[in-house]
């Protein structure tokens, strides 16, 4: 099987990290490959907000579980949270965006770090303190959060895949 291919088909999505930082050299490869998503008509509408300071990640996991209503860590211990943003001006930013974060989990996953999309990016960048965070951050227009790509080494054994569903593809001949 193609390396790419195996790597889709066995990455899985990780819900309990190990405190242990990724080496930046490695955080560097996975965050290349996130800028080579396709993107509507090459235009590049995402960004990609890399949050390493654990103060800011704390922050960014205790807004998402206000939002979530709950008051666990949504982000899973993991060390490192990558914001992945569109600009809205373009009408692709929302697809944009999510090629973006499936090439993050799948680089991650072909250089042995794990993964795990998370939810509310949105709703935590519509807040107009974090709004002002990303204008602090250099990052100025109007973006929306798509997704945060948690990464880390994992702490506890990743789930089976399950079956794939009946009546998952149709094919025209």
């Amino acid at each position: 099987m193609h390396t790419v291919i195996e790597n889709m088909i066995t990455r899985r999505s990780c819900r309990g990290y190990k405190p242990d930082m990724i080496p930046e050299d490695v955080l560097e490869e996975i965050l290349k490959a996130g800028t080579y998503a396709a993107t509507g008509m090459g235009k590049q509408s995402p960004v990609i907000l890399a949050v390493t300071n654990p103060e800011v990640r704390q922050r960014l996991s205790e807004v998402n579980a206000e939002i979530m209503g709950v008051d666990s860590d949504p982000f899973y211990g993991a060390p490192v949270v990558l914001v992945v943003l569109a600009d809205k001006k373009r009408p692709t930013y929302v697809y944009d965006g999510s090629l973006v974060m499936g090439n993050l989990m799948l680089a991650a996953h072909a250089l042995g770090v794990d993964s795990c999309w998370i939810h509310r990016a949105k709703e935590t960048f519509d807040r107009p303190e974090w709004k002002e965070f990303l204008k602090e951050q250099g990052i100025e227009g109007d973006y929306e959060g798509i997704g945060n790509c948690v990464l880390g080494y994992r702490a506890v054994p990743l789930k089976e895949a399950a079956p794939r569903k009946d009546h998952y593809v149709y094919r025209v001949k």
